[in-house]
């Protein structure tokens, strides 16, 4: 199953790449939303290889997820593949300088049932493809609004 979505960030592509590859910060917002989140690298600099364990809770059952970073272009494209026990997916996110101060993200997500179980949320999945669709669209909307509330902070000092 496949899903994209893209927005436009008033923000320089320099500062939405820069954003985006905050790990730790990305590290720290998921342990504020209960997650428990684990380097499981050993590279000293931000690159390709970088991976994580996750724990978290989602719909009442405690999930884990294997994360790696499996690509980066500066200022042009991140990707990642995940994989748990019942799915695998892998997820994009592009930059395009549209203007000086103006950057669009487009993000894809695909995801692959690996038991039977997971076949059958994938159903029921598109089934509610439009919610889902909806909700990410929403995120990367948010994730936009915050990238560019922090642009506009530094540029007040």
């Amino acid at each position: 199953m496949h899903f994209s979505t893209k927005t436009d960030i008033e923000a320089p592509v320099a500062f939405v790449h820069a954003a985006l590859t905050d790990f730790d910060g990305w590290e720290t917002a998921a342990l504020r939303r209960g997650a428990e989140v684990t380097r499981t690298d050993k590279l000293r600099a931000p690159g390709p290889g970088m991976s994580w364990k996750a724990r978290f809770r989602f719909r009442g059952k405690e999930r884990e997820l294997d994360l790696r970073l499996t690509e980066v272009e500066p200022e042009a494209r991140l990707a990642f593949a995940g994989n748990s026990k019942m799915l695998d997916g892998t997820m994009s996110v592009e930059m395009v300088s549209l203007a000086p101060h103006r950057t669009r993200l487009v993000g894809h997500v695909t995801v692959q049932p690996l038991t039977l179980g997971a076949r059958l949320l994938m159903q029921s999945a598109k089934l509610a493809r439009g919610k889902i669709q909806a909700r990410l669209n929403k995120r990367m909307a948010q994730l936009a609004l915050d990238i560019e509330q922090r642009y506009a902070s530094t540029k007040r000092r």
